[in-house]
């Protein structure tokens, strides 16, 4: 695989380690010729898989106690809906940062009252806000740490005077995050976690039952928490792609190397966006993204956009092509990216540019 260099922004690419081991699986894996994919998940042997994929979460995020793990269906979008149903009873606030933080504050308009706090649509969410009010009469603050489609991210937990909500799809496993901050944490796992098929919910028990309408029992995070993830069938194989993805996370030395590596190769890529003429950077320089860097053709330039995706491609490098909303070049550069990777997307930058 390595002539081949892949910047998807989800599905993503996965270590070689997590390929081997999960298809390892697909063949043998609770005893020999009973697939991952055939096994009960009442038996002990997908029980423990559970088991240890919650204690990797866990040991990686310093997660404290008081805290649960979950692993549930319908990614990150199904947690757009279960938030407010869980913790929606007065009044809610969002930030708007840009399309998914949208799709999220939209579900809760249909659960009750949701206001937004900030946004920075008026820049083409091409920022952060900052310094904005936060209603101290809300029953959370809902935040998109990461935004893949702009490449924009906040760099620390915020201070909130209210329960903290957030998604962290593209972002989580890539730095150290202070649990304690917040109520409850979510994403799919398609980013730095896993595959798709599965999003993970990190949640602090004593913030829910807080609201007086009836939950329906596949929305309440309690009774999810209650019966261990497993209220209903998990999806088996993307726990276990996940289980495995974790594992290499803690074997390559955690979060905190992860941010070591991801700084790297993002310093590595803004350098080459910002001194190459052809290209010119989307997001605000102290905002920008260290997982998904988003530029453009700088101007003059921009009937050469396809001309350098195919120049690219020619040479191995898949999935730079930015989101449909946005337009021109998108590099998700998460955990399973390596820095020859990126440094074969500058090489082809730079030939670009003396072709």
């Amino acid at each position: 695989m390595s002539d081949v260099h892949v910047f998807n922004a989800g599905p993503c690419l996965l270590p070689d380690q997590v390929y081997d081991r999960a298809a390892e699986a697909l063949r043998s894996f609770a005893q020999p010729g009973v697939s991952v994919l055939s096994v009960s998940h009442r038996s002990d042997e997908w029980v423990r898989i559970m088991d240890e994929t919650r204690d990797l979460w866990k040991r990686l995020l310093n997660i404290p106690d008081g805290y649960d793990v979950l692993f549930l269906a319908g990614g990150a979008s199904m947690e757009f809906l279960r938030v407010p149903m869980n913790f929606l009873e007065h009044k809610a606030a969002y930030l708007d940062t840009g399309i998914w933080a949208g799709k999220a504050y939209k579900e809760a308009c249909g659960i009750g009252n949701a206001v937004i706090a900030a946004s920075s649509a008026d820049k083409g969410y091409t920022y952060i806000p900052k310094d904005f009010d936060i209603p101290e009469d809300a029953d959370y603050l809902h935040i998109t740490t990461s935004n893949t489609v702009y490449g924009t991210r906040l760099k620390k937990d915020i201070d909130c005077p209210v329960p903290l909500v957030a998604d962290m799809s593209s972002d989580i496993l890539t730095r150290p995050v202070d649990i304690s901050r917040y109520a409850l944490i979510y994403g799919g796992a398609q980013k730095n976690a896993g595959t798709a098929g599965v999003s993970f919910v990190i949640v602090r028990k004593d913030a829910l039952g807080k609201v007086s309408r009836h939950i329906p029992s596949m929305l309440d995070y309690s009774l999810l928490s209650e019966h261990k993830s497993m209220f209903n069938t998990p999806p088996v194989f993307p726990i276990f792609v996940m289980h495995e993805t974790l594992r290499w996370t803690l074997e390559n030395g955690g979060v905190e190397e992860m941010q070591r590596r991801a700084r790297a190769k993002a310093d590595l890529l803004y350098a080459e966006v910002d001194r190459n003429p052809l290209f010119r950077g989307v997001a605000s320089r102290e905002d920008r993204s260290e997982m998904n860097v988003t530029f453009v053709m700088s101007p003059g330039n921009e009937s050469l956009e396809q001309e350098f995706l195919d120049f690219a491609f020619a040479r191995g490098i898949v999935g730079i092509k930015g989101h449909r909303y946005a337009g021109g070049f998108r590099a998700s550069i998460y955990n399973a990216c390596t820095l020859d990777d990126v440094k074969s997307l500058v090489q082809a930058m730079k030939d670009f540019e003396n072709r």
